[in-house]
């Protein structure tokens, strides 16, 4: 295939989980991709020309700026970046919330709309936001994370009807539980003592269903959801990734229809 004729994807939060398998992903499809991370690493992906690492934080402009301006035109963003957080809400800092909002919300709509300019100049261009199952049922010591995850929601639906004008293509991929990536290790400090001791009766028998969860969602289930929205033009906004989100979807949808 000719080298401009390949779509180009950037993808944010790479170094681990479902955005570093999304990045595997594009690429055994054959497309450019741009792998960011906050901090580079080279290992974790297959070595090939049609791959870039960059370094970039969504929290930071600057960093936003020149991981774009180095990046070049591309075809695709993915916003997957963000952090996790379980815990009673009572106990949660702020600081800690500021925190969740500046990746999981203010990093996607940042993101989002450094892009814009060029999808909206050349007319055409795909933003898939990566959101979470939390958006489909409420669930419990998740207050925090849901309210980070439901605001990009609500910001791609109506995101989506602006930039249709424009040919750009808005979508949402909505994972669910994926207990092989590092949600509960990389936020592991944040969730220290977000339990107290009046919430352990509650929290107990959720953190034990946890443990064995009846479905679950994999890195590849995500990534396959990612390129579908990718690639979709039908229209479609929501694409559920996992069997467990799938059933929610399918639940919320008949709930909603009743």
């Amino acid at each position: 295939m000719p080298q401009d004729t390949i779509k180009t994807v950037l993808i944010t939060g790479c170094s681990s989980g479902y955005g570093l398998e999304t990045a595997r992903y594009f690429l055994a499809q054959g497309w450019n991709v741009i792998a960011t991370m906050r901090t580079p690493r080279h290992d974790v992906l297959p070595r090939s020309e049609r791959l870039r690492v960059l370094a970039l934080d969504v929290t930071k402009p600057e960093s936003i700026a020149a991981a774009l301006a180095e990046a070049g035109p591309i075809d695709v963003l993915v916003n997957n970046a963000g952090i996790g957080v379980v815990g009673a809400f009572e106990a949660t800092p702020m600081a800690t919330i500021r925190d969740l909002f500046e990746t999981n919300t203010f990093g996607v709509i940042a993101m989002t709309q450094a892009v814009v300019p060029q999808f909206r100049a050349r007319r055409s261009g795909v933003i898939v936001n990566v959101t979470s199952s939390v958006t489909l049922t409420a669930m419990p010591l998740a207050a925090v994370y849901t309210a980070s995850k439901l605001a990009i929601e609500g910001f791609s639906s109506s995101l989506a009807l602006e930039l249709g004008f424009f040919d750009v293509r808005v979508k949402l991929v909505e994972p669910g539980y994926g207990p092989t990536t590092r949600f509960t290790a990389n936020g592991g400090d944040r969730m220290q003592g977000l339990i107290p001791a009046a919430y352990e009766p509650f929290a107990q028998p959720i953190f034990a269903a946890f443990a064995q969860p009846r479905l679950v969602t994999t890195e590849s289930d995500v990534a396959q959801a990612v390129y579908r929205a990718a690639t979709d033009t039908t229209g479609q906004l929501r694409f559920p990734a996992g069997p467990d989100a799938v059933e929610l979807a399918a639940t919320a949808s008949r709930r909603a229809a009743a």
